[in-house]
């Protein structure tokens, strides 16, 4: 006998646990299926995010960038430190108890909302009166029947066409997170999110690192003024970042990898390292769903096919998340698992796509949102931009962090802020604003009105959107 739920949500990553509370929350019966599994064989919910990316790569830049400040700027404050040593392995053993800390919480949370927790594979298995049979394959065979059900299966490393992973010296994420010793050599294919925060953290840990990029400009997804900063910031880092690379044949054997590529001037070059980083973009993940045995509809990118609302082709089943179109961003799965859990329940769930911000945690931190200026000139719309130095901010001055700016991009018309781009320190934290501020269509000068403590980063903002009218006060 099947058990019968309201709302059946497979995969427990960010997308799904914050679906699967939501629904529950509005008072539905709510099974959540998940088969990440910890060093135990124990459930470890949270999906890629949490135990090989966001989470436990933020614990890792965390760590690196103590290592660094200690060996490299604590003698511009004055402190001494003399034998300085690494102890690897109870760094990488902080970033697994971070790991797991939220592996529990998510454990709590469903406890706490009363959302049942099977810990498997989840597959279609066929359409029935009122819903759709599910399979959970854990280590005892499940069959649960749900009227609604919510795919929110996430993504997987690209690998390298002939080039697997073996996460031993071709390393995806999930091997980058783990090296076991610093490597002397480390290579990294794509210079995207991953191979950036990944080639940060070995760098400060003591690697040389090269980053092999193929597209002729750096960061083409961010802004270009924010980009060139950035580049430049990496390159004196030590970061050795190379454009416009084909990437030839790669060679695997004991003492490491070989990588022949060809230079942006069209020099046949080899790259020698002992581990090799690819970072060259995320698949959707559908691997055993079984999504035929319904007839639920792919594209052919291998992604589950939604309208605007996450719909899918079938009735009754939605997806979210890194397994549908857009941007493969935790928070926009977050948004969209609580926006489908309200369409169920019959409310108007909203996720403004136009408004989500992107962060990259390097030093210095990325962050943007909306439009960038090549958008806006490809467009042809009319805008103004302006722009303030961490420079001439007095908090980035005391923290010893003055790399970057902020950077407004308004209408030329109307002043409503159509993009916001920072480089710098906190951007992760200093973007907040700017999302809140396009939410409600705000315009620079409200901004640049609104009172901003001092001394703080913020203020940085509040003269950028001074800028866009060339009136900043402390520039």
């Amino acid at each position: 006998m099947s058990k019968q739920f309201d709302v059946i949500v497979i995969g427990g990553g960010p997308g799904g646990y914050i679906a699967a509370i939501r629904a529950a929350q509005l008072g539905f019966t709510v099974a959540a299926i998940d088969e990440w599994k910890n060093d135990k064989g124990g459930p470890a919910p949270g999906g890629t995010c949490t135990n090989v990316g966001c989470i436990p790569s933020k614990a890792l830049l965390q760590s690196s960038e103590h290592y660094e400040h200690a060996g490299k700027h604590f003698a511009e404050h004055g402190i001494e430190v003399k034998g300085l040593g690494l102890d690897l392995a109870k760094l990488i053993g902080r970033k697994d108890g971070v790991v797991k800390q939220n592996n529990d919480g998510i454990l709590y949370l469903f406890k706490k909302n009363k959302v049942s927790f099977f810990h498997g594979r989840g597959s279609f298995v066929k359409a029935v009166e009122g819903g759709y049979e599910i399979k959970v394959a854990g280590k005892e065979e499940e069959i649960l029947t749900g009227k609604q059900i919510v795919v929110a299966t996430g993504s997987s490393a690209r690998p390298l066409p002939g080039t697997p992973f073996d996460e031993e010296t071709v390393l995806s994420n999930d091997g980058a997170l783990r090296i076991g010793a610093v490597p002397k050599k480390l290579g990294l294919i794509g210079s995207g999110v991953i191979g950036l925060e990944m080639g940060s953290v070995w760098r400060r840990l003591g690697a040389e690192v090269t980053v092999l990029e193929a597209m002729p400009t750096f960061l083409a997804a961010a802004d270009e003024q924010v980009a060139k900063e950035a580049l430049k910031a990496f390159t004196k880092q030590g970061l050795k970042i190379e454009l416009g690379v084909k990437v030839g044949e790669i060679k695997t054997g004991k003492k490491g990898v070989s990588i022949a590529y060809t230079n942006a001037k069209g020099e046949a070059l080899s790259l020698d390292v002992d581990k090799l980083v690819v970072s060259i973009g995320r698949v959707p993940n559908t691997v055993g769903l079984n999504p035929e045995a319904v007839g639920l509809a792919l594209d052919e990118r291998g992604a589950i096919v939604v309208d605007d609302e996450c719909r899918t082709n079938l009735p009754g089943v939605w997806a979210v998340g890194d397994v549908v179109r857009g941007p493969m961003l935790a928070h926009k799965a977050e948004e969209e698992g609580v926006a489908v859990a309200e369409r169920i329940a019959g409310q108007h769930g909203h996720v403004d796509f136009g408004i989500i911000p992107w962060v990259i945690y390097t030093n210095p931190e990325i962050a943007w949102v909306g439009k960038t200026e090549q958008q806006l000139k490809a467009e042809g719309v009319a805008y103004k931009a302006g722009s303030f130095p961490f420079l001439a901010n007095g908090r980035a001055r005391a923290l010893g962090d003055t790399t970057g700016f902020v950077k407004f991009l308004a209408d030329a018309t109307t002043d409503e802020i159509l993009g916001v781009h920072i480089v710098g320190p906190m951007a992760s934290e200093l973007i907040s604003e700017a999302v809140v501020a396009m939410a409600f269509k705000a315009s620079a000068e409200d901004i640049a009105r609104i009172c901003h403590a001092h001394p703080s980063l913020s203020e940085a903002t509040k003269e950028a959107a001074l800028a866009v009218d060339k009136r900043t006060l402390n520039f």
